[in-house]
Parts: C-alpha cells; sequence; structure tokens
C-alpha cells in the first residue's frame, strides 16, 4: 500500500470514509473503521474530515498567453470586458502585438509557473491552446509541447493549435496547423467568427474539421464569442462534425452570443450540437456575457467551466484554481443552492472530462488513484474557501501538500 488515506468526507457518501491506493490504483474505498491499524509501509493522511473528490480539469486555457498583460497593456483589456463584447474583434487584434517578439523560451517561462499551480491546486488535465499565425509562428506550441513532457505523469496537457487570428485572414496560418499537427499537437483548434464573412467562417469550420479528421484529431473551437445574436458558427461547426461522421469528437469554447438568441433559435442549436455529440465549456469570469451554460446542460449536453486566462489581454487575475472557478460561475450564474454548487463542481470534475472526451473516473476500487484532499467538509465549504487542496496525490504518490497557519497576537477571545 502506498497511500491510505483515513477520516475522509466523500460526495453523496455520508459518514467517514477510507481510500487506499498501490501500483497507481485505488484498492479500497470503504467506511473508515477507527479499529483499523494502518500499515506501516504506507503514508498515511488525515484527511481530518475534509472532503476528498477527484481531481481537476480544466477544459480551457490559453497557456501560450499567461501573464502577459503587463506586455499588453490595458486597450485589449478594456475592449474585451466593455459592454456587451462588442469590441471584441479589436481586442484581439489589439492583443495580438505581444506576439510580434514572442519566443518559444519566453513562453515556455511563464507557461511552466502556470503549469506548477496546476499541480499545487490539483488540475489533473488541462486543455491548452497554444496560437499559431505567422507573427507568432509555431513559437507557442514548441512551448506548449515541451511543457507537456515536463510534466507528463503530473499533469496531462492537452495542447490545442489554435489560430487565434482567423486563417483566412491571416494567410499562411493553415500551413502552420498543419505542421503543429505533424509536430503532435492533441487537438486543432479554430475561431471562425474572427472572419470577416459567413462564408470565410464556414470555409474555417470546413477546414479544421477535415484537417483533425484526417489525423484522428478532436477538434476545439471558439465560437460566437461576442455580444452579436447573428453568429452562427457553433451551428456550423455542429453541421460539419455530423457531415463527416466525427459525432463526439469536439468541444465549443466560450459561445457567448447564445445568450443573445431567441429561444426558437436556442432550441434549434441545442438539437443539432445533440446530434454532433458536443460538449460546451464556458467562462463566465472573463466576459460580461457568457453561455446559458445549465440551460444547456439541463438539455443533456455537457458542460464544463473553465480557467481561460490568467494575467492576460483578457482577465487580469486567475491562479488555476478551479474551485475559485466555480466559485466565481455560482455568482455570475446565481447559483447559490447546495444541489446548484454540486453541478458547478461537476462541471470542473467529472463533467470537465465528459466535454473533453475523456473518462471520468469515480472514487471506487480500480480506478486511477487521483484525488485531492480538499479544505472544506462540503463542496459549499470548499467553494467558499476556495483554498489549495492539502494534499494532491497523481498516480498514488503524493505530488503536493499546501498548509496554512493563523496566529493571533494580543487578546482574541477563544473559539
Amino acid at each position: 500500500m502506498d497511500v491510505l488515506i483515513r477520516n475522509a468526507s466523500l460526495r453523496g457518501r455520508p459518514g467517514r470514509w477510507m481510500l487506499a491506493a498501490d501500483g497507481g490504483l485505488l484498492t479500497v474505498v470503504a467506511p473508515d473503521d477507527p479499529e483499523t491499524t494502518s500499515p506501516p509501509e504506507a503514508t498515511v493522511v488525515d484527511a481530518d474530515g475534509n472532503l476528498v473528490t477527484e481531481p481537476f480539469v480544466d477544459a480551457h486555457l490559453h497557456l501560450c498567453k499567461v501573464h502577459t498583460l503587463d506586455l499588453a497593456g490595458q486597450e485589449p483589456l478594456s475592449a474585451y470586458t466593455a459592454g456587451t463584447m462588442g469590441a471584441a474583434m479589436g481586442a484581439i487584434e489589439s492583443a495580438a502585438a505581444v506576439k510580434v517578439r514572442q519566443t518559444a523560451d519566453a513562453v515556455l517561462a511563464r507557461a511552466r509557473s502556470a503549469m506548477w499551480e496546476s499541480v499545487r491546486q490539483g488540475v489533473r488535465v488541462v486543455q491548452a491552446f497554444a496560437d499559431v499565425d505567422p507573427v507568432a509562428g509555431l513559437t507557442g506550441v514548441e512551448a506548449l509541447l515541451a511543457l507537456r513532457e515536463e510534466f507528463r505523469g503530473l499533469v496531462d496537457l492537452l495542447v490545442v493549435a489554435f489560430p487565434q487570428d482567423g486563417l483566412l485572414r491571416a494567410p499562411g496560418t493553415e500551413e502552420l496547423v498543419a505542421e503543429a499537427v505533424r509536430l503532435g499537437v492533441n487537438v486543432v483548434g479554430g475561431i471562425p467568427w474572427i472572419e470577416f464573412t459567413d462564408a470565410d467562417a464556414e470555409v474555417h469550420v470546413t477546414r479544421m474539421v477535415e484537417l483533425a479528421h484526417q489525423h484522428g484529431l478532436r477538434v476545439a473551437m471558439l465560437t460566437d464569442d461576442a455580444g452579436d445574436p447573428s453568429l452562427r458558427t457553433t451551428q456550423m461547426l455542429a453541421t460539419a462534425l455530423v457531415e463527416r461522421g466525427m459525432t463526439g469528437r469536439a468541444s465549443v469554447q466560450h459561445a457567448r452570443a447564445t445568450a443573445l438568441y431567441p429561444e426558437p433559435s436556442l432550441r434549434r442549436l441545442i438539437g443539432l450540437c445533440r446530434a454532433a455529440g458536443l460538449g460546451f465549456v464556458s467562462d463566465p469570469h472573463t466576459g460580461p456575457l457568457h453561455l446559458p451554460v445549465f440551460t444547456l446542460a439541463d438539455a443533456d449536453l455537457p458542460v464544463a467551466l473553465g480557467q481561460d486566462d490568467i494575467e492576460d489581454a483578457y482577465y487580469p487575475f486567475g491562479r488555476h484554481s478551479m474551485p475559485e472557478v466555480a466559485f466565481l460561475a455560482a455568482h455570475l450564474l446565481d447559483a447559490r443552492t447546495d444541489p446548484e454548487l454540486e453541478r458547478l463542481f461537476d462541471m470542473v470534475t467529472v463533467d470537465a472530462a465528459r466535454v473533453l472526451g475523456r473518462p471520468a473516473h469515480r472514487l471506487e476500487p480500480g480506478a486511477p488513484a487521483d484525488l485531492v484532499v480538499l479544505d472544506g467538509r462540503s463542496v459549499r465549504e470548499v467553494l467558499a474557501r476556495h483554498s489549495p487542496p492539502g494534499h494532491v496525490i497523481t498516480g498514488g504518490r503524493i505530488v503536493a501538500t499546501t498548509t496554512s497557519a493563523t496566529t493571533f497576537h494580543g487578546r482574541v477571545p477563544a473559539l
């Protein structure tokens, strides 16, 4: 036995529990018996009644851009977060200036700090976008592929070749995305709404889906990411997937404009997305509009929450803490009851895995010994505190431990 966790709370299971890991797998998940002695060879963790869950999944992070806000300046941030996101396209154009002198080494150094936060915060899987265009070249892809190897076994990094500035708007980008696929990215990206016409947007979708189809890869596209209800690129993506037999092979990111759709249009889109097996990722904290999260989830479409950005031209904060993301979403989506908070927690754990097409393991014998010992005895307490996990266990090994302590000075009444 490698690790033994005792005195743990589990979601939906009353009482205190014991979990044991051996050889990278969970071998015991059972009610904790105080009379049971711990094997001397095991590393024993006393959860002290705190919640133990599956690790977190971040289905959307622009990892090549982290910690670039000071390089980008305030103008794109102001444009992207103003009003109803009418200036979203201009914000993206303005933020692109950061990439003029970008190097793989610089991206690697900035992104590495975010990956260490992934380990500390218990984020086991990250779908990470790397800009690909004639200005940045493949510097972002090269950096993230290097990080994927550095953190193998700690964080599963799914690298997305992302044509941030468009395909037809930025000639030469399509060839670079194809080269990124040859280099070994995991996912083909897209952002069709950034093109100047609907016809160009459809070409963008078709070419990226076809590239993914040829190489057996998944697709992740930012669609309808502006305050314009006439945008219909989510529909374009769903149609292309169905036509090419790629059902269940893609995720939609943002799709903020769907919040402005008339109800009949939204219902039609939901039906089409079901047929395409699409999953959705929302980042409600990074803009004034957001996906109708619960409407889609109620329609049995898998929905995840993502970090999206960390201190860049689109969002000035971020610790890569998925409980923090869910905490913010609880306010922005007006989700305050315990059942609603449980749903949000699923959107950063098991539902997020579904969106990425990955098995969402539960805490059962035979499952991977990947789990987190959290700060709080319920989901509500965990989200209220959104602290780093006390312990992060990956592959049956403790890979991170976080503690905090406060010393009171002077006359403070006893608790």
